[in-house]
């Protein structure tokens, strides 16, 4: 009797797996059928049963078909896609055809369509065995918010061994029982805990969505959930705006730190420091051209190639320009001023000449490119790295200036010129030595800023005002104050942007630096230098 009993049980099982099987094939193959019709409302069918018959090709077709590579055949009944190779695959069977019909035609999508397939294809990949594909999944899924994923979803998550995808599973759950109604109160009401742990713009966005007719309870941890996420939100921008100042002030650094040093120790208001920037842009251009047309491999190193190239030719340009012209002018701040600017006429001129007068592009090596994100904070990799650049170059230019005996005596130039020329100090070689490296500096600057604004000819023209301005501001002839100076400014602008826009920004910022001049002249840390001894 057992046996029979056993037997009949295991006949049943065996029956009703068959008849799911059966109906699982009928979906798939309805599915083909409905994608010959060339109707949205056909396909939109055919996207379904496919997607639920969970057949072992449905993953591919629908990927097929939103990146417009699934084909049909109305007279023969195929459907098919299309490889990179150009081969095309039999979507009932999976082989390969080297004879398609010729009368295939492309599986047209809307907009609507192009959505019902993304969440088709997020459901499918939730139990993939790629931990890329589930986490692709996941996060497709928190964006489609399609209710027919929720049993997919929860099945995934009963088996998720790994706590970042299960942590995304969660709350594309969350996402899609906040959109939809006919859920109990208390998985709402955990859903808006789970968004409100996320804490972006999207989950916000989602929170606010939750309609008037929720209970008082589901509308109070709403309420809740979303004043705290707007407090987050707000802590966030301000880590965010916090970040593009500084990372504005490391460029207003490197732009301004040859500067300080020219300025302070010689007193020479150096109206060309921008062109040195640009040669240094320049410099780093032609390395880059060079090594695309004879060693394309170096490409990643192009930017430690170009560091000292632009270091030198641009002190060199510098110590001509002092040689040349301002050693004449020394006592004479008004023509040295005049005589600057017109040297940066000369340059800019020259190199329209060579160049063109069109922007130059100049690549970014694989280690700058992308970006990456802290909680809410998202911060790109070349400026990253042009932040640390700055801090190097900060960093030497403190140790070369205290530890060396060229260091020593800008110093005691800087300090009292006529006592140190008495004590045996070549006053004229210092001058020559010290512009080209101030010069030398704004080279290297070139090179960083390079990565991130357009190479032309005016490019040093947009960064000499704001130089001048970190410069007096911070002291002059005083590291540490363009160092303050630079990072103040840098986060000021970026605070005042988002109130007063760019352009007003700079003027209040401007208007706020001059009133600060006049109460204390020599800046934030004066310095006795040349300059303020004549």
């Amino acid at each position: 009797m057992r046996e029979t009993f056993f037997f009949l049980l295991m006949l049943c099982l065996s029956l009703a797996a068959g008849h799911a099987l059966a109906q699982e094939a009928d979906s798939f193959e309805t599915g083909l059928q409905r994608l010959s019709a060339n109707s949205f409302s056909e396909t939109e069918r055919a996207i379904e049963e496919i997607a639920a018959s969970g057949h072992p090709q449905a993953y591919k077709i629908l990927d097929a078909a939103s990146s417009r590579r699934l084909f049909y055949s109305k007279s023969q009944n195929v459907v098919a896609w299309k490889e990179d190779s150009g081969a095309y695959v039999d979507a009932r069977t999976g082989d390969a055809t080297t004879s398609p019909p010729d009368d295939l035609k492309a599986v047209r999508l809307n907009n609507k369509l192009r959505g019902l397939v993304d969440a088709a294809m997020g459901g499918l990949s939730l139990l993939a065995d790629d931990p890329g594909k589930r986490r692709d999944a996941a996060a497709s899924v928190f964006k489609t918010r399609d209710v027919k994923n929720l049993q997919s979803v929860n099945a995934a998550l009963a088996k998720e061994q790994n706590a970042e995808i299960a942590k995304m599973l969660t709350e594309a759950k969350a996402a899609i029982i906040v959109t939809t109604t006919g859920h109990p109160d208390a998985e709402v009401i955990d859903a808006i805990k789970s968004l409100e742990a996320r804490g972006d713009q999207e989950s916000l966005g989602l929170i606010r969505a939750v309609p008037d007719t929720a209970s008082e309870a589901v509308k109070k941890a709403a309420a809740s959930a979303e004043a705290s996420v707007e407090t987050k939100l707000a802590l966030w921008e301000t880590a965010q705006n916090l970040w593009y100042g500084l990372s504005l002030g490391s460029v207003l650094l490197l732009a301004a730190i040859g500067l300080a040093i020219t300025f302070g120790v010689m007193g020479v208001i150096n109206m060309a420091h921008g062109e040195m920037v640009m040669i240094g842009a320049y410099t780093t251009f032609v390395v880059q051209e060079f090594i695309r047309s004879s060693a394309p491999e170096l490409f990643n190193y192009s930017l430690a190639i170009a560091v000292p190239l632009a270091f030198v030719v641009a002190g060199v340009v510098g110590v001509a320009i002092e040689r040349g012209v301002i050693r004449f002018l020394y006592g004479r701040p008004l023509d040295t001023l005049l005589a600057t600017w017109g040297i940066s006429l000369i340059l800019q001129q020259t190199v329209r000449t060579i160049f063109g007068p069109t922007n130059r592009e100049v690549g970014a090596p694989d280690f700058m490119s992308g970006a990456f994100e802290i909680g809410q904070l998202s911060i790109t990799w070349n400026r990253l790295w042009i932040f640390i650049f700055a801090a190097l170059i900060f960093t030497g230019l403190l140790l070369a200036l205290r530890y060396t005996s060229m260091g020593l005596q800008m110093r005691a130039v800087t300090q009292n010129r006529r006592m140190a020329g008495s004590m045996g100090i070549r006053t004229g070689r210092v001058d020559a030595l010290t512009f080209g490296l101030g010069s030398g500096i704004a080279g290297l600057a070139g090179v960083a800023l390079s990565q991130i604004d357009n190479v032309s000819p005016n490019l040093g023209q947009s960064y000499i005002i704001d130089s001048f301005l970190v410069v007096i501001f911070g002291g002059v002839g005083n590291l540490w104050g363009t160092l303050i100076g630079a990072m103040s400014l840098g986060i000021a602008n970026k605070f005042l942007e988002p109130f007063a826009g760019a352009v007003l920004g700079k003027i209040l910022l401007l208007v706020l630096i001059i009133l600060f001049i006049q109460k204390r002249p020599r800046g934030l840390f004066a310095l006795k230098g040349r300059a303020i001894e004549q």
